[in-house]
């Protein structure tokens, strides 16, 4: 531990992880600082990275393509600069429609999915209508389906495998980490001077608030209003006695996904819940998971339950990230508000603010995700 830092941040989320990396890397002394809370969005997130087949457009679909075409660039650097697996991995996605309630969507799918290709948001011929049959091919478990379509560029992430690397390569660029809980940031005459931690004084030019769920608590110190509100999604891991190294994501239309990881695991998931800071499961959530797998691919029945993971979303007002320099408070940054698409957007929003700490002009203009919009 230093005694003075340039930047202290806030929070050990893939997001904090992702801006406190940024700044080690550009050699701006940071600390980094978590408290581990139970129920972290990053800990549970199935990682699907696929802003293509998203519904959402406009400012949030644009900043979503940046953020996952980043990724290629980043993995590579961390390939390099530390040695452990880093959970990312390029995987299809196959969209499927089950019953005929979902064929309106499902062409509605299709038809938004064109028209990105045909724009140039989406490569082209990256996108294939499947027979049913070749949808159970790739997916065996799959019940067969009505319609489906295959989308070559989707990805997917562990996200605590990805937090950890951008820990481990921070600290090979001089990242100080410590575990501890931040009550207060000291504002003295408009400007950030520092942070208290376990009752803790420690000096820094720079603060962010990279705390997920838990950021609400600073914007009254920031003078400004943060409205985060914590959602849950209840996830569950099954074991599999299969070779799923090759299966892709399914996403179903609706809001329910399986997403195959190369160790015979599925995860499936996942309940969006308005439930304040809760972090467990409940009987209602796993009966609302189980019915979707089983509905989806009743081969995954016999599956065995590996594990349950619940994560709070830190959900905004209009869906967006919370980006940015605090107004009036020299210093003050704030790096959440991802709500279900923080591993989709994470590791580039970390890059954009540690680009502004720095005094320097982010490469993607922040000014839709500024706090100042509440």
């Amino acid at each position: 531990m230093a005694d003075q830092y340039e930047a202290v941040v806030v929070g050990g989320g893939i997001v904090g992880a992702s801006t406190a990396y940024h700044l080690s890397r550009a050699g701006v002394e940071t600390l980094l600082i978590d408290r581990h809370d139970e129920g972290r969005a990053t800990d549970a997130g199935a990682g699907i990275l696929s802003p293509a087949t998203s519904t959402r457009s406009n400012v949030w679909f644009d900043f979503a393509v940046d953020a996952v075409a980043y990724y290629d660039e980043l993995v590579s650097k961390l390939e390099t600069e530390q040695d452990r697996p880093h959970g990312y991995a390029e995987r299809g996605l196959l969209s499927v429609a089950i019953d005929e309630s979902a064929d309106e969507r499902f062409a509605k799918t299709l038809s938004r999915l064109r028209e990105r290709e045909a724009s140039g948001a989406v490569s082209s011929d990256s996108v294939h209508e499947l027979t049913p049959s070749a949808a159970c091919e790739r997916f065996p478990p799959l019940t067969e389906p009505r319609r489906a379509l295959y989308y070559d560029n989707a990805a997917r992430v562990d996200g605590q495998q990805f937090e950890s690397a951008l820990r481990r390569a921070g600290k090979n660029h001089g990242l100080a980490v410590l575990d501890a809980n931040v009550e207060r940031l000291l504002v003295e005459h408009e400007s950030i001077t520092a942070v208290i931690a376990d009752g803790e004084r420690i000096p820094t030019e720079a603060a962010v608030v990279a705390g997920g769920a838990w950021s609400t608590g600073f914007g009254d110190q920031l003078g400004v209003e943060l409205p985060i509100e914590p959602q849950r999604g209840q996830i569950v891991h099954l074991n599999l006695a299969a070779d799923t190294t090759d299966w892709p994501i399914i996403s179903p239309v609706g809001d329910y996904y399986l997403v195959p990881w190369d160790d015979g695991r599925v995860a499936v998931g996942a309940t969006r819940e308005s439930a304040g800071f809760a972090p467990h499961t409940t009987v209602d959530g796993l009966r609302a998971v189980f019915s979707e797998t089983v509905r989806v691919a009743p081969g995954l029945a016999d599956a065995s339950l590996r594990a349950t993971r619940v994560g709070l979303r830190p959900l905004s007002p209009d869906g967006l990230p919370v980006l940015g320099s605090v107004p009036n408070v020299e210093g003050a940054f704030l790096a959440t508000g991802h709500g279900p698409t923080g591993l989709q957007l994470g590791p580039y929003s970390g890059k954009l603010v540690a680009t502004a700490v720095r005094g320097s002009e982010p490469e993607a203009d922040l000014t839709p995700f500024a706090v100042d919009r509440f």
